[in-house]
């Protein structure tokens, strides 16, 4: 199948056939009149292969959400992808890739180290009965085994 026509979401052009997950690359940025948006893939699986489980991806967003804030003044949001491949970071004026691979490094590392899941509980959250602790520290752990291979985003041909 081959892609018609240029599609108005930046992932829908995006080959997912010749990605090799795990990695994380810029997506897109968005600049304003003062500040420009930079929107990271964070691909955790091979797509169309894998996807995280939800309790498990449920509880990875809250901490990745808590925890980057530790590291990084400048982020505006962490998302899970629908298809539950992966997320996206999205930061505000910061473009530096070697940054943003640290950041998820030093993020996904205060995931192994927690104890609970930030927000877990039926005030903070809109569905607190489906959280993982143990499936959020799989996914990191798994994403952190595979470190030197987060710059490289293409199957070799």
């Amino acid at each position: 199948m081959t892609m018609a026509q240029k599609m108005n979401v930046e992932s829908f052009n995006l080959d997912h056939t010749k990605v090799d997950a795990p990695y994380i690359r810029l997506a897109g940025k968005v600049e304003g009149t003062k500040d420009t948006i930079y929107k990271y893939d964070i691909r955790i699986c091979q797509p169309n292969e894998e996807h995280m489980d939800m309790p498990g991806l449920h509880s990875l967003e809250h901490m990745m959400a808590e925890f980057s804030r530790n590291h990084h003044e400048r982020v505006v949001d962490i998302s899970p992808m629908g298809c539950q491949t992966g997320f996206y970071l999205s930061l505000i004026n910061d473009d530096d890739y070697e940054g943003v691979l640290d950041l998820v490094e030093k993020t996904l590392r205060d995931v192994l180290d927690a104890t609970e899941v930030p927000a877990c509980n039926v005030v903070q959250c809109g569905w607190a009965a489906s959280h993982s602790l143990a499936g959020a520290k799989e996914i990191a752990a798994a994403m952190l085994e595979n470190r030197s291979e987060w710059e490289k985003i293409f199957k070799e041909e």
